[in-house]
């Protein structure tokens, strides 16, 4: 048991990696070149990038979540749950704070403000995703 455990946090430390470089590329590249796009434009590639991104971003997020669920379970300290504690955060503020804003932008009722909502919002899951791959480091 206690080899398959190192495995799972070997892999779960490539994906807090992957997820760490995905989120500095949306913040400084993917999220700010909305604000380039023409209206009409923009509704149409955001549909293609969210369903292309979601093949990458929610099998990583979820394998992220399993896993440190597993760790609070078999391995339960205060590490691992501040751990937890802080993918369950991005996972609710990624779902209550970006889906709202990528529907609307879908939707095509946006305002430029939304776009910047989009910029500024995600320094908090950047600098999160950024802190828990730094906080796992620790933990190794």
């Amino acid at each position: 048991m206690e080899i398959y455990f190192l495995y799972l946090k070997q892999y779960s430390l490539l994906i807090d990696a992957g997820l760490v470089v995905l989120i500095w590329m949306v913040q400084l590249i993917i999220y700010p070149s909305f604000l380039y796009y023409k209206k009409e434009n923009l509704v149409i590639w955001h549909n293609k990038y969210t369903s292309r991104i979601a093949l990458i971003v929610i099998p990583l997020m979820l394998y992220q979540l399993v896993f440190s669920l597993m760790l609070i379970i078999y391995q339960f300290s205060l590490k691992n749950s501040v751990y937890t504690f802080l993918v369950v955060f991005l996972w609710i503020y990624t779902f209550t704070v970006f889906v709202p804003l990528h529907n609307k932008i879908s939707n095509s009722n946006y305002t430029e403000i939304t776009l910047q909502k989009l910029v500024f919002n995600n320094r908090v899951r950047t600098f999160l995703w950024s802190f828990l791959l730094v906080f796992r480091l620790l933990l190794m």
